[in-house]
């Protein structure tokens, strides 16, 4: 079974408006900067921050919740904890070897603060992710046969 959707996509909401506000407040702590994920994804979108900030929302609300609850949450070990960080180091490891070099950043952001950015941005994808699981919960089967779980 699959955890509930509702929970799953008010996970995904709790995770993304964190990670944005990690990536404009922290990481200019470790990267010297603000990192803008609108602004990379705008750019690849004919420099339309508008439309980056849409794609930045559905894909952290919608598109990979469901991805993680749908299909991956089964496959992933561990408990909601466990299996929300690995599909945020999952959504990480895209990003840094498929997007950032698309976005122009290089791989693993080698063009644009190198390790430190690396490095705050799986800060970011962890959290997204730990709290995407949390909120998710566990499958609906387990919590019907353990109400005190739920």
């Amino acid at each position: 079974m699959n955890p509930n959707i509702i929970k799953t996509l008010l996970g995904g909401i709790v995770g993304t408006l964190t990670m944005s506000l990690m990536m404009r407040f922290v990481a200019p702590m470790m990267v010297g900067q603000p990192m803008d994920i609108a602004a990379m994804i705008g750019n690849m979108m004919g420099n339309n921050y508008a439309m980056g900030m849409v794609a930045h929302i559905m894909l952290g609300v919608l598109v990979f919740p469901l991805l993680y609850a749908l299909v991956v949450f089964r496959f992933l070990p561990g408990g909601p904890l466990i299996k929300g960080m690995t599909w945020g180091v999952i959504l990480w490891l895209i990003a840094e070897t498929l997007v950032m070099p698309m976005a122009g950043a290089g791989f693993f952001m080698s063009e644009i603060g190198g390790m430190k950015a690396v490095m705050a941005a799986l800060m970011g994808h962890l959290v997204y992710g730990g709290l995407l699981g949390v909120i998710a919960g566990r499958s609906d089967s387990c919590c019907s046969a353990h109400p005190n779980l739920a």
